[in-house]
């Protein structure tokens, strides 16, 4: 089928899944439409990420899944193409920050899958890609403990428990690499970027330690009492910073730039052992 925009409002949820009017009214036409454009290929609809875990507020993506039964066919693909084109086009607030996936479902059920590439709409983008980004154990640990759903069956269902130590490591691997990785995206010169980063090492160590996923306000909690009290300021700041959003032209503290490359090497060295 081809995607035409809804040209009629849409009716307010008096439910949602989220403290958000207009993200709750936004998420039930992509679910309707995305039903629309898949048929029996719709397998369910679910949030995952900041709004699953808790803490999410206005510096959070709305991170979804809608898994499918059967490869995207040609025609759908073109549609939900057109579909996340335009409504990154439309007024609002939460319609730059929808960002997720349409996994195969077969791949999604166990760590068997990782690796696929799935379709995928990136926070603020237009153009989707075929992406591993949401293909990992963490997303399917959130999804099958927290996840919301928006449409289908309980995703506990969908997914198979996901191993505490496939989870721990994951985060063996991935911390020594993250701020090689950073870089290729976002510059930790950047407040916003060196606020990211320390609190993804923190969500990551809390990863390593508890063999659980969390929220990024309570790994940065988490860290400030159970890393070495050297960082506790760090992570204190971070939070409170968080509320001043993304800024170019914010420029971090050379002394907090210098604080985060401590921190990574100290987190390498955790992961290492």
């Amino acid at each position: 089928m081809t995607y035409q925009p809804t040209s009629q409002p849409i009716s307010e949820p008096t439910d949602g899944p989220t403290p958000y009017d207009e993200l709750n009214r936004l998420l039930v036409e992509l679910t309707g439409t995305t039903r629309e454009i898949l048929g029996d290929n719709f397998a369910g609809a679910y949030l995952q990420g900041s709004f699953a875990l808790g803490d999410a507020d206005l510096q959070s993506d709305c991170d979804f899944l809608i898994p499918v039964h059967r490869p995207i066919l040609a025609d759908q693909e073109a549609a939900l193409r057109a579909l996340h084109d335009e409504i990154p086009t439309r007024e609002g607030f939460w319609t730059q920050h929808l960002e997720g996936s349409y996994p195969l479902l077969g791949e999604l059920r166990t760590l068997d899958g990782l690796g696929r590439d799935w379709l995928y709409i990136d926070h603020g983008w237009r153009r989707m890609q075929w992406s591993t980004h949401c293909n990992t154990e963490v997303v399917r640990w959130t999804l099958r403990e927290y996840g919301v759903t928006l449409s289908g069956p309980d995703p506990r269902e969908l997914v198979e428990v996901v191993p505490a130590e496939a989870l721990r490591e994951r985060m063996r691997g991935d911390i020594p690499r993250l701020l090689t990785g950073l870089a290729t995206w976002i510059s930790i010169e950047m407040a916003w970027g060196q606020r990211y980063a320390v609190t993804t090492l923190c969500r990551m160590l809390y990863t390593l330690e508890t063999g659980r996923v969390c929220s990024k306000k309570e790994a940065l909690v988490w860290a400030a009492d159970a890393l070495d009290p050297r960082w506790s300021a760090l992570c204190l700041r971070t939070m409170e910073g968080r509320a001043l959003g993304f800024d170019p032209e914010d420029a971090a503290e050379p002394g907090a730039v210098a604080e985060t490359i401590a921190l990574a090497e100290y987190a390498t060295a955790i992961a290492r052992r």
